[in-house]
């Protein structure tokens, strides 16, 4: 069975599994959803508890060993298996594949691993744990759907603010998870329960945005000129080579070129995303984008992108970072009658 993160607390009120998979690129909600399902298994009757980690050399003969050892006294177990690279290897996939064939109500197995590629969702060896038992996928929420993230904690301590003071908020906390939870809990602790008014929310949040080139791209595909702005300027301060930041933007100016001509050329959308291998959430940023861009407009993007190669190289006159948000904010402009497209 597969959860998503919002539906683990209903699921566990009605129902607690022998299995439990739980993975993503946010240790905060990973970290959440597995106290979470320790403290229902605590309640039910699930008293002992062995931490496994899943090191070099790590000797899968263990994990069978801890579900076979029964205790003294008649307790259930719950054994927390923790695979920090997310690779179990040939010998972890068989005993893993193994124990999902063996499923015991005295033991509860806790699976804890990072975020998983779509090729890594498909191994035999994750397919047969999410069959077997529940798997939550826990990833950050987007900037977008950062501010109903935020009202949720909010009401948790019985606290709101309005759509503006949310979104200001998101905004000094795109990328920090950790930091969003703790700007939260700060805010319940220095002010009472009810309706936070926008003074009350600049004056305790801190600016604690940590940025990153994946946001940098998936601003541009959006055409977020104020986030793409935030977010270059946050790179710039954090120190990130520009050579970084340009391959990043040419490789999307570049699938968007390769994508818009096979377009104009009268090839179907869909059958162009799988050949420049455009898989998940990106795939709907990349259809927005070529609604706004013509073909015309991502060759001269190209070249502006070249003339930014020759600044980092020491080359000409000009101002790299200066640059980069030009050709940016060129490729934000609104669309084109020609560029648009039913998608």
């Amino acid at each position: 069975m597969l959860l998503k993160a919002e539906q683990l607390q209903a699921h566990l009120e009605r129902e607690l599994r022998p299995l439990y998979v739980l993975y993503g690129d946010e240790p905060l909600l990973v970290l959440e959803a597995a106290d979470a399902i320790r403290a229902k298994a605590r309640q039910a009757g699930y008293s002992e508890r062995e931490v496994l980690t899943v090191l070099p050399q790590f000797d899968w003969g263990q994990l069978l060993a801890a579900g076979g050892n029964l205790s003294l006294f008649g307790d259930r177990k719950l054994i927390d298996l923790r695979i920090p690279n997310g690779k179990p290897g040939k010998e972890g996939s068989a005993a893993l594949q193994q124990w999902c064939q063996n499923l015991s109500p005295d033991n509860l197995l806790l699976i804890t691993l990072p975020e998983l590629d779509w090729r890594e969702e498909k191994a035999a060896w994750f397919t047969a744990l999410a069959n077997a038992g529940v798997a939550v996928k826990l990833n950050a929420p987007p900037l977008t759907e950062l501010p109903g993230w935020l009202a949720g904690r909010l009401r948790r301590q019985q606290q709101s603010a309005d759509p503006e003071s949310l979104k200001f908020i998101a905004e000094r906390v795109e990328g920090n998870l950790l930091a969003a939870h703790q700007e939260i809990q700060k805010l319940g602790l220095l002010h009472p329960p009810g309706q936070l008014s926008m003074a009350q929310v600049r004056e305790s949040v801190l600016n604690v945005a940590r940025y990153d080139i994946d946001s940098l791209r998936e601003a541009l595909l959006a055409g977020d000129i104020g986030r793409i702005a935030r977010t270059l300027d946050g790179l710039m301060q954090e120190g990130e080579a520009p050579p970084l930041i340009l391959w990043a933007l040419g490789e999307e100016i570049r699938a968007l070129a390769t994508i818009r001509i096979g377009l104009d050329g009268g090839r179907p959308l869909d059958a162009l995303l799988k050949e420049a291998k455009v898989w998940g959430p990106r795939q709907l940023l990349i259809k927005k984008a070529v609604q706004r861009l013509s073909t015309a407009r991502l060759e001269a993007a190209l070249r502006h992108a070249g003339k930014i190669d020759r600044l980092i190289k020491g080359i000409g006159h000009g101002n790299v970072w200066e640059e980069c948000l030009r050709l940016m904010l060129d490729l934000c402009a609104a669309p084109s009658k020609k560029a648009v497209i039913s998608v």
